[in-house]
């Protein structure tokens, strides 16, 4: 069995550094921590007077959240989709089988 080691990533979100530590690939992690800054500098940008770093953090985690929730929406209602297609299939493929 193949052990995964942590990695150590340097990242800069909103102005500050951090130190991530995580089994993730380093691009990856640094991916994600772009991600984050890009969503806290939207909200920065989108208000129209400066907000401590705090307000901004959780205003940038509820948009991200948001597209989570959404784009799991999205995939259920894909799955229900090729759910009920699979199960049309397979109805005519019985029918015909039963010929």
């Amino acid at each position: 069995m193949e052990e995964i080691t942590e990695n150590l990533v340097r990242v800069t979100i909103y102005g500050q550094e951090y130190t991530i530590k995580a089994k993730a690939d380093p691009s990856y992690i640094t991916s994600v921590a772009n991600y984050v800054n890009e969503k806290m500098e939207d909200v920065e940008k989108a208000v129209p007077t400066v907000q401590s770093s705090i307000r901004v953090a959780i205003l940038a985690a509820m948009n991200i959240t948001d597209e989570l929730f959404s784009a799991n929406k999205d995939k259920e209602e894909i799955l229900k989709t090729i759910d009920d297609k699979s199960m049309f299939l397979i109805d005519i493929i019985d029918e015909n089988l039963k010929q």
